[in-house]
C-alpha cells in the first residue's frame, strides 16, 4: 500500500468518526429515580434527551373544584392504569383555563407514590415517540406521555407518529405507557370550509362525510376515553375563588368580601376560568401579606 493511500484512508476513517458523532445516537435512559417527571427536550445537533423536572408544580386532586364529573373519569382510568388493569389513552379538550393540565398534574401528585411517572413531549418532537417508548418498555413503572396544547396543521409529522402510537403498533405494544394530550379543540387538525366539498349525499339524502373529513377525526378517535371540559357560570367560578383563598389562608370573612374584586378580576381578563380565578387568589392573598409555603 502507497503511502498515499494510506493517508488518504487514515483521513476517510477520521471524516466518518465525525459524522457517525454527529449523527443522532439512539435514546438513553436516565436515572429513573431522580424525578417522577420527566421532559424529554431535542438538541439542535439532533440528539434527544430526558430531562428531569425536579419542581413539578405541585396540585392536588381535592384543590380543583367544579368539575367534579371529569375529575373522576381521569382518576378513574390513571388509577387503573397504575394497579395494572386495562386502561385508555386520554383526549381532554375544551376551554382553556379550565383545569385540563392542572388534573393531570394533581394525577401525578397522587400515584407517583405507586409508580407513575409523567414524561411531557412537545408535539414537534412526537416522531421520536416511538425511541421514548423502547426506552421505558419493560420498566416496572407506568408512563404517562403527555402532550399539552396539542393540535396539527397540514403535513406535520408528528400527526403520523402519534396515529401510530394510538393505534398499537408494534413500536407501541407496551402496557405500562399511555398517552394523555390537552387541546382546546376536539378535532386535532384545522378544519376549513372546503373540507366539506368533500361530503356526499347518498340517494336516500342521507350526507356521508369524504375522505378529508374522516381523516382529521380519525386521530381523535384514536383516544380511547374524551374528557369535555365547559367554560365556568359565575358561581362555579366564585367558588373556585373561595377555595383558592381558602387554601392560601385567607379567613372565610375576607373570602365573601373578595367576591366583587373576583367579577371585576374576570371581567378586566375577560374570562372566568379556573385559571383566572387562582391567578386572582395569589394576587389577593399576596396583597395581604400571605406567604408562598
Amino acid at each position: 500500500m502507497t503511502p498515499n493511500l494510506e493517508r488518504l484512508i487514515d483521513r476517510a476513517e477520521q471524516l466518518m468518526a465525525r459524522i457517525e458523532a454527529a449523527l443522532p445516537g439512539p435514546l438513553s435512559a436516565p436515572d429513573w429515580t431522580a424525578a417522577a417527571a420527566w421532559r424529554y427536550r431535542k438538541r439542535a445537533s439532533g440528539h434527544g434527551a430526558l430531562e428531569p423536572v425536579r419542581q413539578v408544580a405541585q396540585m392536588r386532586l381535592q384543590d380543583l373544584k367544579e368539575i367534579d364529573a371529569q375529575k373522576e373519569k381521569v382518576q378513574r382510568n390513571t388509577e387503573q392504569f397504575v394497579h395494572g388493569r386495562r386502561a385508555n389513552n386520554l383526549l381532554l379538550t375544551g376551554a382553556r383555563g379550565t383545569g385540563k393540565s392542572s388534573l393531570i398534574r394533581a394525577c401525578l401528585h397522587e400515584y407517583a407514590p405507586h409508580g407513575l411517572r409523567l414524561i411531557e413531549v412537545d408535539k414537534t418532537d412526537l416522531t421520536d415517540l416511538p425511541d421514548i417508548v423502547e426506552v421505558v418498555a419493560g420498566r416496572p413503572e407506568k408512563f404517562i406521555v403527555y402532550c399539552d396544547d396539542l393540535s396539527f396543521e397540514e403535513g406535520e409529522g408528528g400527526y403520523k407518529a402519534l396515529k401510530s402510537i394510538l393505534d398499537g403498533s408494534v413500536a407501541a405494544a407496551t402496557p405500562n405507557v399511555l398517552v394523555y394530550a390537552t387541546s382546546n379543540r376536539r378535532h386535532l387538525l384545522p378544519e376549513q370550509m372546503k373540507d366539506n366539498l368533500s361530503y356526499s349525499t347518498s340517494a336516500d339524502g342521507e350526507i356521508h362525510p369524504g375522505e378529508v373529513v374522516e381523516e382529521k377525526i380519525s386521530l381523535s378517535e384514536r383516544f380511547g376515553l374524551w374528557v369535555s371540559f365547559y367554560p365556568f357560570s359565575q358561581d362555579e367560578y366564585l367558588a373556585i375563588v373561595s377555595q383558592w383563598l381558602s387554601s392560601f389562608g385567607v379567613p372565610p370573612g375576607e373570602i365573601e368580601a373578595a367576591r366583587p374584586e373576583a367579577l371585576v378580576w374576570a371581567l378586566e381578563r375577560g374570562s372566568r376560568s379556573g385559571r383566572v380565578a387562582l391567578q386572582f387568589a395569589r394576587d389577593y392573598a399576596g396583597r395581604r401579606g400571605s406567604p408562598t409555603a
